[in-house]
């Protein structure tokens, strides 16, 4: 069967459209695409109910982005005590009552989950109902709510923004062993009196790497499993090899190119089997972490029912609309990218479009996103890489400054890491950049802004940026690139001039 015909079988001729709706839209889902979505909404007096079947906050408040920096805060901070002869202090070995360090991250979450309440969204306009929806045809939303009762509701729009979860891989065993997610290990390990002692992270990406540096830190060893032949294998070799090598400082076994085929558990004692070429081992651990990546929650919602195609995320066109126009995704559940910023980004267009689409639609752009990795040193970039461009053929120059020699990096002891900028051949119009070092993540947003609004690297040369800091990183590479592009003819004709006004 075609496409076009999918479309007839499914269109929404097939479903009585009522005369009026309770709501203008439904949001389903409240986490960053979802809350973004309801705020727009309610901001734009559009009679909106969001729907959420968990906690308000999404993965990134309970599970993802707080956690997980709360947890990387403490354990810098131990890693700093351990270090401190490195500032002319003394080094101690610091005492790591882990229990507490997970106490204050549930204090953190606390501390922060009133920006994301019912009571904060009721107060802007919005309806929040706690259960599970069900889309019953494109316009009519069915609620089982948490009490147990069910209502129906009919809206002009629907936009999903259900997010994702940790993807599990089928490894034989890995369910008896009692596996942790990013999702679960907050509760989990919440009363333990110290860290675990032997801990594996399987996988290499953003998740895995800051997890394995952080327990690390706190006290565990730490066996980290990577199929790829690198970490991070979305960064450029260079900066996905500094993290190792700081990994690797700091006690974590790396293990590249490693694949998990088994796990066990005997008698007392958990094991994970892996193949290296054709060499396996067994290496026994007392938690495991499965880090591997996070898989949209498409299941549940009645979108097969409607039509909508979920291969790995809901297809959507350039305005999140699905098959059928008055339903839009946002955020994980939509793709591309599975960042936060980019959801609520998301949100932006899809709550427009929903809201206001029969009038102007808006494509969602996607032109400049950034993002960071949050190990130390940090690893933030935006636009293309270098690997990306030779890939795709794509005609730059590469010009890198080493933090190395950043006087207020190496001040505060931090004199490690680089910016590296592609540019346009001969020209000063930024393609992407890269940045790894102490706060890269904040230090990268010069070159977001620049990239959004065409300012290439002439700009951020002519930009005055305060002594010392690291930002003047920034600048830099900025000057660098100048010096690699002045016309040498000029400067001869300047030096004749020189001597000539010498006399």
């Amino acid at each position: 069967m075609d496409q076009t015909q999918k479309n007839d079988d499914f269109s929404s001729a097939r479903w009585t459209r009522p005369k009026r709706f309770d709501r203008n839209l439904v949001v389903i889902g409240a986490g960053s695409a979802g809350l973004v979505s309801a705020y727009i909404a309610a901001a734009t007096k559009a009679k909106v109910t969001l729907i959420e079947a968990n906690k308000m906050g999404g993965d990134c408040l309970n599970f993802g982005c707080v956690p997980s920096k709360a947890l990387i805060k403490s354990a810098r901070v131990a890693h700093q005590m351990r270090h401190a002869d490195h500032y002319g202090l003394e080094a101690v070995e610091p005492n790591v009552p882990f229990s507490a360090v997970m106490e204050r991250i549930h204090k953190v979450i606390a501390e922060i989950e009133p920006h994301d309440s019912v009571e904060r969204y009721t107060g802007l306009g919005v309806e929040v109902l706690e259960g599970y929806a069900k889309l019953i045809d494109p316009w009519t939303v069915e609620v089982v709510l948490n009490d147990g009762s069910t209502l129906r509701l009919t809206t002009r729009s629907i936009i999903i923004a259900t997010g994702a979860q940790p993807f599990v891989p089928p490894i034989p065993g890995l369910a008896e062993s009692g596996y942790l997610t990013s999702d679960t290990l907050w509760e989990r390990l919440r009363d333990r009196p110290t860290a675990p002692r032997r801990l594996v992270v399987l996988g290499g990406g953003p998740i895995g790497c800051e997890l394995a540096q952080s327990f690390a830190r706190l006290g565990s060893e730490v066996m980290q499993i990577e199929m790829a032949p690198r970490l991070m294998m979305r960064e450029d070799e260079d900066a996905s090899a500094l993290v190792e090598a700081s990994m690797k400082a700091d006690g974590v076994n790396v293990l590249t190119n490693h694949k998990a085929v088994g796990c066990g558990v005997n008698g007392d004692e958990k094991w994970i089997e892996v193949e290296h070429g054709s060499v396996r081992r067994r290496i026994g651990f007392d938690e495991i972490i499965v880090a591997v990546g996070r898989a949209p929650r498409l299941k549940g919602f009645g979108l097969e029912e409607l039509g909508i195609k979920v291969d790995r995320v809901i297809e959507t066109n350039q305005y999140l609309q699905t098959l059928h126009p008055n339903i839009l995704a946002a955020g994980d559940v939509a793709g591309p990218y599975q960042f936060t910023h980019v959801a609520g980004h998301q949100a932006w267009f899809a709550s427009i479009n929903a809201l206001f689409g029969d009038l102007k639609r808006f494509k969602a752009d996607y032109s400049v996103i950034p993002w960071a990795t949050f190990t130390d040193p940090e690893v933030a970039r935006v636009g293309l890489s270098e690997a990306e461009a030779k890939e795709k053929n794509i005609p730059h120059e590469v010009t890198r400054f080493g933090i190395d020699d950043l006087d207020r990096a190496i001040a505060d002891g931090a004199a490690r890491g680089f910016v590296k900028v592609l540019t346009v051949p001969g020209k000063d119009k930024i393609l992407g950049a890269t940045i790894v070092g102490e706060h890269a993540g904040d230090l990268l947003a010069e070159f977001v802004f620049a990239m959004k609004h065409g300012h290439g690297l002439g700009k951020i040369l002519g930009t005055i940026h305060i002594y010392p800091t690291l930002a003047e990183a920034n600048k830099m590479v900025a000057g660098q690139w100048r010096r690699k592009h002045i016309n040498g003819f000029l400067l001869s004709l300047l030096e004749r001039f020189q001597t000539w006004r010498r006399g």
